[in-house]
């Protein structure tokens, strides 16, 4: 399939797949001490996102790349750049409240689509890490929405 001169280049898609399996497992294997990183400069930071599944009630768990905003960690729900909204995303929709682990440990959240002007103050931040990241939202059916995780007490 030919690429127009906007469309970035992604691996297939049993491939993406793959890559997360194995850094899950590999978070899985080392109880924790491996796979999750903070964000740093020109480099986002990888955290482990716990969703309710809206229809099945059973907790879900789900790596995810994310950069802070103030006291806000802030991801994109993108589906590996594929059709579709990812599952996280529906089930963080159905129930906001929710927990991510961090390098430092867990955080309870808050989880919401950020909108307007806000939404487009984190996308350029997101396109300051990744300059292909318009490229890769055009090959997306809709808008990526960006997902802003509030902390939150009890």
């Amino acid at each position: 399939m030919a690429r127009t001169k906007n469309q970035a280049r992604l691996p297939p898609r049993w491939f993406i797949r793959t890559a997360w399996t194995v850094h899950r497992a590999l978070y899985r294997w080392t109880g924790g001490r491996l796979g999750l990183r903070r964000p740093r400069p020109g480099a986002w930071g990888i955290m482990w996102l716990h969703t309710v599944g809206r229809r099945s009630g059973r907790e879900h768990s789900v790596m995810l790349g994310y950069v802070e905003d103030g006291p806000n960690l802030v991801t994109l729900a993108m589906n590996g750049w594929g059709e579709g909204e990812p599952a996280w995303w529906l089930n963080l929709q159905a129930g906001p409240k929710t927990r991510v682990d961090l390098v430092g440990g867990p955080r309870l959240v808050t989880g919401r689509a950020a909108e307007g002007d806000e939404r487009e103050r984190l996308w350029a931040r997101w396109r300051e890490i990744d300059t292909e990241l318009d490229a890769f939202a055009a090959r997306r059916p809709g808008t990526t929405a960006v997902v802003v995780l509030e902390p939150r007490t009890g």
